[in-house]
């Protein structure tokens, strides 16, 4: 089993940051691909980034394309998203996801392909 527990989540301005962090264990860190979700009331969860297992690829959603940047440290078995210059539309429950499965890169975007979930993080963004 893995478990998963997101933190740094919280009420904030828009054009402001920041920091959430994903603390994993159970199995070895490396091991797993791990991505962030959001999910805003009334809608859809949807992908917001991930990372593969060795840091080498990360992926985005558009919307957060070079204001969040998702990064590891397996010596920490530690995931964390910098999330900068935040708007309104970036509140949402953010979670941390994780599986061991070797998934294309392409698969890296949706939720069925990871296995573990985090209870989720509220980020809030004024206007």
């Amino acid at each position: 089993q893995v478990q998963l527990v997101e933190s740094g989540g919280g009420l904030v301005q828009a054009g402001a940051s920041l920091r959430l962090s994903c603390a994993a264990s159970g199995r070895t860190f490396s091991n797993y691909a791990m991505g962030w979700f959001r999910q805003a009331p009334g809608k859809e969860r949807e992908f917001v980034a991930a990372i593969s297992r060795n840091g080498g690829s990360t992926y985005y959603i558009d919307s957060v394309k070079g204001r969040f940047t998702i990064s590891r440290d397996d010596a920490k078995n530690t995931m964390s998203l910098q999330m900068n210059s935040l708007k309104p539309e970036d509140t949402a429950v953010y979670y941390c996801a994780a599986t061991f499965r070797l998934i294309p890169s392409q698969f890296m975007t949706r939720g069925r392909e990871y296995e573990y979930w985090g209870q989720g993080t509220q980020v809030s963004v004024s206007s």
